[in-house]
């Protein structure tokens, strides 16, 4: 088939070998088969677009097919859900067209390519679920069309790096979720004003949480351009895209309606310090998971102007203080936990938060429905304590009217009755008396 342009031959059971991709083809898309062995080697003069060789079974190195020659064309490039291995090659500033990579669900190791911010056009990097480790390469900072950046599921360590919000601004997913990265959440993270998915939940961050997250457009409604489908056009047509995020206390793949899933998630980490008030303009938002952290003080007041939460998740952490009442204007909650923390008072009464079970809530001090121990009415103040200590102000003190009187009555009894008995004493009183008058 000597100008055979496009072979699909998606999810079906084909086995073997493939080895080698024809020089004609635009289209290659072999997904989810059972395609074995090594990787087929790239024609010269490839005119390749599109190589999607995803689920199926290659093994061994990705070295030959990502350094051949002919790749310069390519736009869409996948072995994401092989059996790939070793390190990741140093050659990426071949792939002059290449917009979206997927290298995910392998056992790739080493560290990521420098050579990777060399890749102009590339508006998703996807390498969730291999062995890769290192740190960020600041090379990546040069990817200023890049939407979705997925590194999940890694070993990958040191800091979030600022530059991710000062460079990568038109980023709408960002998923660092299960790696090894420390420090604090950089603040230039709130740049990221049209971010929609952001994952940094299981790693080994601390300090407190960023009171800028309001700054996120989409999230808090002041922009409104969600799609259904999060689509990048191609020189052969759209490629709508997909991705595994964790709501609702599972892991999903989200595909047709990736475009509207909206979720904040910073849970398994060490974050400290309040939840900001800030957050509560987040009104998009339909996840959020800060869940086991050491975060402290009060659930905020207007956490129920948060409307589109579906998800809400503040277990394990040491929040005190009562459940605010708006929490009952959250009617489309599907999941929610706030158990082991400090919590005490009564649920408040709504729609949805009755309907939790009661491991929503235990850990706490809390009371009322859908726990079975009723709130005990309020007791009225103790005023006894009070009382006496009143009363014992407005009593009389009868023991210093008493020591009084004793006193009165001793001192002058004591005068007239020696007066009396002595009649030199009284002499002399009456003279001074008189000289007294005189004067």
């Amino acid at each position: 088939m000597p100008h055979l342009v496009a072979l699909w031959l998606s999810n079906n059971h084909i086995q073997g070998n493939l080895l080698s991709i024809p020089a004609t083809l635009h289209v290659l898309n072999l997904v989810s088969n059972n395609l074995w062995g090594e990787l087929p080697s790239l024609s010269n003069g490839s005119s390749a677009l599109i190589l999607d060789l995803s689920n199926n079974s290659f093994v061994g190195s990705v070295h030959n097919l990502v350094c051949a020659n002919g790749v310069n064309k390519i736009e869409f490039f996948s072995l994401g859900f092989n059996q790939l291995s070793g390190v990741i090659p140093e050659c990426w500033e071949k792939w002059s067209s290449l917009k979206l990579l997927y290298l995910s669900g392998n056992n790739l190791s080493g560290e990521i390519p420098r050579t990777l911010g060399s890749v102009p056009l590339l508006q998703l990097l996807n390498m969730r679920g291999n062995m890769i480790s290192g740190s960020l390469p600041s090379s990546l900072m040069n990817l200023s069309y890049l939407k979705v950046l997925d590194l999940g599921r890694n070993n990958l360590a040191g800091i979030i790096p600022p530059w991710i919000g000062i460079k990568l601004t038109m980023l709408k997913i960002l998923n660092l979720r299960s790696n090894n990265f420390y420090g604090n959440t950089p603040d230039q993270l709130c740049y990221l004003s049209q971010v929609q998915v952001l994952d940094l939940a299981d790693n080994n961050l601390s300090g407190n949480i960023p009171r800028c997250f309001n700054n996120f457009s989409v999230l808090s409604g002041i922009e409104s351009n969600l799609e259904v489908q999060l689509s990048f056009p191609l020189d052969v047509g759209s490629f709508i895209v997909g991705a595994s995020l964790v709501m609702k206390g599972r892991e999903d793949t989200y595909g047709s309606i990736l475009g509207l899933v909206t979720l904040l998630d910073l849970s398994s980490n060490n974050l400290s310090g309040q939840i900001p008030s800030e957050l509560t303009t987040l009104h998009n938002l339909q996840s959020l998971n800060f869940s086991r952290n050491q975060l402290t003080g009060e659930i905020p007041n207007k956490i129920g102007d948060m409307k589109s939460l579906e998800s809400f998740d503040l277990s394990v952490n040491n929040l005190s203080g009562e459940l605010p009442t708006s929490l009952s204007g959250l009617n489309f909650l599907g999941t929610f936990n706030v158990s082991y923390n400090n919590l005490i008072g009564r649920i408040p009464t709504g729609t949805q938060i009755q309907s939790f079970n009661e491991s929503s809530f235990i850990g706490n001090k809390l009371c009322g429905a859908p726990l079975s121990n009723d709130c005990v009415h309020a007791d009225k103040p103790d005023t006894t304590s009070d009382q006496k200590e009143d009363g014992g102000s407005h009593n009389v003190d009868w023991g210093l009217i008493i020591s009084i009187a004793l006193g009165f009555i001793i001192g002058f009894w004591g005068i007239v009755v020696s007066l009396m008995l002595n009649r030199s004493w009284r002499i002399t009183y009456f003279r001074l008396m008189r000289k007294l008058i005189k004067v």
